[in-house]
């Protein structure tokens, strides 16, 4: 699994998350993983996903 750098990763925010200062997270994707953290507090932990676990999550939420 990939766990580049979160400073180097490439971040960003739903294209449905407003400016209003609200729950927001960000997500960056890299070869194999795919890097979920609160945008609000970037500095804090983050979670990392296979891309496989990714895909399976984005299924779900889409059949909902």
């Amino acid at each position: 699994m990939n766990t580049a750098e979160p400073a180097r990763l490439a971040w960003f925010k739903s294209s449905y998350s407003g400016n209003e200062g609200g729950a927001c997270l960000e997500i960056a994707a890299t070869p194999g993983a795919v890097h979920v953290r609160d945008s609000k507090v970037p500095d804090r932990a983050q979670l990392i996903f296979r891309g496989e676990e990714w895909a399976a999550f984005v299924r779900y939420t889409v059949e909902r």
